[in-house]
């Protein structure tokens, strides 16, 4: 009798046709819609579990802070770690190389309300000539409602600006919390989120977020290393930030799943 082969036969000599049977039936069970349902379902319940994470852990992040803040308890540790980034005796000479100041000045700058203002005009612009308002409404809110909200905290609180480093460039508001820290991570996180659901590529998908998260952490660093905020400050702004743009993202979901929003990919 002559045996005809497989086409796994063909290609892999000498494997089991019963395994190569098995195989296919577990591919068409995962892909039946009874499986693709129960996965989405669960990567939506562990996004969800990871973003209400994120909320709480920043708001009781922050609120511990503030706390400690007011009641004074954070002074030795805020001295110590700016001073850490001056010269022993000199508070005026930073550390590091001679040209890292003029890098941290202009690193600073990417979390100004002139360079975020520029950032979320030119996206809002460009969404609104898309025709995506809704997004661009979601952009305007979450910026706007993160400036809102770090002006009446900073209002609130009241603290004075660090006085240790001399020639510090001069800031007019209050120092807590850091509205760079703040408002970078609002922004940027904000704009890194939109980024990854229009990104067909699932593997580009977490680049977005990963130079959101570098840029603001850069800019909280900046701060503090040319003495214009104390580290708790920062920390706090970090906080704070975070959650408010993940608050706003999981608002901006929920709006999409019921048509509000524009939806992924879109």
């Amino acid at each position: 009798m002559t045996c005809i082969a497989t086409p796994s036969q063909a290609l892999h000599p000498g494997v089991d046709p019963r395994r190569v049977s098995r195989h296919h039936r577990g591919m068409n069970i995962l892909r039946s819609p009874f499986w693709a349902t129960t996965w989405r379902l669960i990567k939506d319940e562990v996004g969800l579990l990871v973003a209400l994470a994120i909320v709480t852990g920043g708001l009781l992040g922050f609120l511990a802070i503030a706390d400690e803040v007011i009641e004074g308890e954070t002074a030795a540790f805020d001295r110590a770690v700016l001073l850490a980034f001056r010269q022993p005796g000199d508070p005026a000479a930073t550390v590091g190389p001679h040209w890292l100041p003029a890098v941290a000045l202009d690193i600073t700058a990417l979390g100004s309300i002139a360079v975020l203002s520029l950032i979320v005009v030119f996206t809002v612009s460009y969404l609104v000539l898309v025709r995506k308002r809704h997004a661009a409404l979601f952009v305007l809110v979450a910026v706007l409602g993160g400036l809102g909200l770090s002006s009446a905290l900073k209002a609130l609180v009241g603290r004075i600006r660090p006085d240790l480093v001399p020639g510090a460039p001069v800031e007019l508001s209050a120092s807590f919390p850091s509205g760079h820290a703040m408002l970078s991570a609002v922004t940027y996180l904000t704009l890194g989120a939109l980024l990854t659901r229009v990104e067909t590529d699932r593997r580009a998908r977490p680049f977005f977020l990963v130079v959101a998260v570098i840029l603001t952490l850069m800019v909280g660093y900046s701060r503090v290393y040319i003495g214009v905020h104390w580290p708790t400050d920062v920390l706090a702004g970090w906080c704070l930030g975070a959650a408010w743009a993940t608050l706003c993202w999981m608002v901006a979901l929920w709006l999409q799943r019921r048509g509000q929003i524009e939806p992924a990919g879109a």
